[in-house]
């Protein structure tokens, strides 16, 4: 039975499936500026939308374990805030939820 990190290393990487096919529409389309992407926190009722710019959403994928949230959901039991502005808090997965994220990393 998962343990209630790796749980939530699921739930946030179904989000991160989800924005990556944001980011491949906005590729293709050639939008710029900024766009509307999902909260990737691991509450399961959560749809909030994040503006972020492409640059902005690649920087964070550049790591397996880091996801964009909201200000506020940031859960410090399975990881820790390294970046913070006013639209988005960029998270880093550690232990069992880290090593979930990675496992389900679409880009490895």
């Amino acid at each position: 039975m998962p343990t209630r990190a790796e749980r939530q290393g699921r739930n946030e990487s179904l989000f991160r499936e989800v924005n990556e096919r944001i980011a491949e529409l906005n590729q293709t389309f050639h939008v710029e500026g900024r766009s509307e992407f999902l909260c990737e926190c691991s509450r399961e009722e959560c749809k909030q939308p994040v503006s972020i710019s492409i640059d902005e959403y690649e920087g964070v994928r550049r790591e397996s374990t880091r996801f964009f949230v909201i200000p506020g959901h940031e859960d410090e039991s399975v990881e820790r805030v390294v970046e913070r502005n006013e639209r988005y808090v960029v998270v880093e997965k550690f232990g069992e939820a880290a090593d979930e994220a990675d496992d389900l990393d679409p880009r490895s």
